[in-house]
């Protein structure tokens, strides 16, 4: 294991923490040392439920390591289920409890209560948090709804929403606005799960005829199970951006059978803005994705067809979904940068000097000490990533919301540049930072330039380059030091700064 600042992906019992918070009636008794209760304030803190997830801890301590920690963990399944009333139980170890070979599963299955129990197997030290939120929602739905039966009779098609979970980026209303768009197209929703369902919903999750899988990080598994068990298609597309939702309502009009042309109309304002004359200030802007997989791929899609962004770089921290996220990036002509370790992610985004980040709240972070513009697309996230609004990702309103929030940080730079024009003024001065960066002028890393030559810049010609306005300030920067570079020079001065501007501008 890796000890680092921040990290992408908890371990895997956060994952099955996911399911088990955002479900109804279900337990999770977790064999876990003293302090494992960390996790809750995930949920209360960060996410702001009003209610603790529905976790009992076994918060064995030193001194119980040289007694029976497997009766203090039958123990405490015993308790939560007498205290709770459960319809169904998940059991599991922590990373640490793990190590103690106590086998959850095996001692809860001897107590024989009266509600399922469902033993979990996570391998904290091979795999992280989306995964076990992925087998965690497997084991559930394969050991709720392996019965298969006849579907009842109904008048219109039905579907499963699968894979929203709690702490999920936009889960709540992504639901909500898919839910709109499906009743719209004449299907029924017959259970969303894991967010909002039961164990007893499960169980009816083969009465639907296809599933539609929102988030496959969580959902692929289960889907893939009850498309083999229960014989349900299920859906490949993501209705994130305008083109995506389009797509999809095509894509559910394949599988159920039902006439494109009912779909219900768009009403989004982003296409309309990228016909607009304004929108050419956008055309060509540099941007750097990374995010979960499901995200980084939509986000490039909307980034380049939709609003005429240029990809400079995008990538993942979602392992099991790199050749997805690599088979996207050679779409755009880039690299894929497939890795959990943000000081990797920082270099790239110092190296390539992108005029908009997207990505999670630590490329936030980064972003923020480079001087960069960044918009929030995918987890990890932090408070403000969950607001009380309705801010969907996800449909024709899902839509609304990415243009305004990747539009605005780049329509910021317009500000910047009428700062720029009155200099001059006591209010407006060469030293202020850009209003909505922070509080202080944050110094750029010089991209690496292809010369055997160090070039550095003058103390004058910095503070020439900073008059430039800030949406064109990294271009100007990467065009003068080539410049420099091409012709040998070590040291680029205000005349070398002008010099390289005209030789750009012909």
């Amino acid at each position: 294991m890796q000890l680092t600042l921040w990290t992408y992906e908890g371990p895997p019992h956060i994952g099955a923490m996911r399911v088990a918070t955002g479900m109804n009636g279900l337990h999770y008794v977790l064999h876990s040392p003293q302090g494992d209760t960390y996790a809750d304030l995930l949920f209360t803190m960060i996410e702001r439920r009003g209610a603790r997830p529905p976790v009992t801890y076994t918060t064995f301590q030193a001194r119980d390591l040289g007694a029976d920690t497997a009766e203090l963990f039958k123990s405490a399944v015993r308790e939560a289920y007498e205290r709770f009333s459960p319809q169904a139980m998940i059991v599991g170890a922590s990373c640490t409890a793990e190590l103690l070979q106590d086998d959850p599963g095996g001692l809860a299955k001897a107590l024989d209560l009266p509600c399922p129990v469902i033993p979990l197997e996570l391998p904290a030290y091979q795999k992280k948090e989306n995964w076990g939120a992925a087998e965690t929602f497997y084991r559930l739905v394969r050991g709720l709804a392996g019965v298969k039966r006849d579907r009842p009779p109904r008048a219109r098609k039905s579907c499963n929403i699968l894979g929203p979970t709690a702490l999920g980026f936009r889960c709540r209303d992504d639901v909500r606005e898919v839910e709109k768009l499906l009743a719209g197209f004449g299907v029924d929703i017959n259970v969303v799960a894991p967010l909002g369902a039961s164990p007893r919903d499960l169980t009816r999750l083969g009465d639907a005829d296809f599933n539609v899988v929102l988030y496959p990080e969580v959902a692929l598994t289960a889907a893939q199970w009850l498309e083999r068990t229960h014989n349900q298609p299920f859906t490949r597309v993501v209705p994130i951006g305008v083109g995506a939702t389009r797509d999809f309502l095509a894509e559910v009009g394949r599988i159920a059978q039902i006439d494109p042309a009912s779909a219900p109309t768009e009403d989004s304002r982003l296409p309309w803005y990228t016909r607009s004359v304004d929108s050419t200030y956008l055309t060509g802007k540099r941007v750097f994705i990374f995010g979960d997989a499901t995200h980084v791929i939509a986000a490039a899609r909307i980034a380049r067809d939709e609003l005429g962004f240029t990809v400079a770089g995008l990538g993942t921290y979602s392992r099991e979904f790199a050749r997805d996220v690599r088979e996207a990036a050679a779409r755009y002509g880039v690299e894929a940068l497939i890795t959990d370790d943000y000081l990797e992610v920082e270099a790239r985004v110092a190296e390539l000097q992108p005029e908009l980040v997207l990505g999670t709240q630590m490329e936030r972070h980064i972003a923020k000490r480079l001087g960069v513009p960044c918009a929030v697309i995918s987890a990890p996230v932090h408070v403000q990533d969950f607001p009380a609004r309705y801010s969907p990702q996800m449909g024709v309103e899902g839509a609304n919301v990415i243009f305004d929030s990747w539009v605005h940080p780049l329509m910021m730079g317009l500000e910047e540049h009428l700062l720029t024009m009155f200099r001059d003024d006591v209010e407006f001065h060469d030293g202020a930072a850009p209003s909505h960066l922070g509080g202080k002028e944050v110094p750029k890393p010089a991209a690496p330039v292809a010369s055997d030559i160090i070039v550095a810049w003058a103390e004058d010609a910095e503070k020439e380059l900073k008059k430039v306005p800030f949406f064109v300030r990294g271009k100007a920067r990467r065009n003068t030091e080539k410049f420099a570079a091409e012709r040998g020079l070590a040291t680029i001065t205000v005349e070398t700064l002008y010099d390289a501007k005209a030789h750009f501008a012909r």
